[in-house]
């Protein structure tokens, strides 16, 4: 085992010897373990309760779900409001406009660091929203596609008022 801890250390070494900080490889993997053990139990969970996914999933569920991915995302890592429940991780910055925020991760330990830049990051939190939204197909696809066409209402909205403004600046 020491062996292994030695060899992965001098891979994280070599891995970030570029970079400005060290880079949290060790809470990347335990993220990846968290995230690859959500699927896992998810998977056995659905296989206890007989649900199966289903044969195949629909272009208006792809876009639906889509849209509702990418705003939910946004609100988990950007919102203002949000704020609190990424505050463990992270630090505000400055304020990014339309009720959003700029943060960066605070803490050097790795896996409190990787845990910041994960909810900062909408593309990196866009995986675990669409599994979550895959994993709601799968147990209750109603209310999972009541609330994705919600967070999709959302999103149209917000594109609404940014075109408004556009319109009325130039007007």
């Amino acid at each position: 085992m020491a062996d292994v801890l030695a060899a992965a250390s001098r891979v994280a070494d070599r891995y970030s010897r570029k970079a400005d900080d060290d880079r949290p490889l060790r809470g990347y993997l335990t993220l990846i373990g968290a995230y690859g053990s959500t699927v896992a139990g998810l998977t056995g969970l659905a296989a206890a309760l007989g649900r199966k996914p289903p044969r195949t999933v629909s272009a208006g569920d792809v876009a639906l779900l889509t849209a509702a991915t990418y705003k939910l995302s946004r609100i988990l890592t950007k919102d203002a409001i949000a704020s609190p429940l990424r505050a463990p991780f992270t630090q505000f910055q400055e304020p990014a406009g339309e009720g959003e925020v700029n943060e960066e991760p605070t803490h050097h330990d790795p896996l409190r660091h990787a845990a910041g830049e994960l909810v900062n990051c909408p593309f990196c939190v866009s995986m675990w929203v669409a599994t979550g939204f895959a994993a709601g197909l799968v147990f209750v696809p109603g209310f999972t596609r009541l609330a994705a066409t919600a967070l999709t209402a959302v999103a149209g909205s917000d594109m609404l008022h940014f075109a408004f403004t556009a319109v009325r600046e130039k007007v």
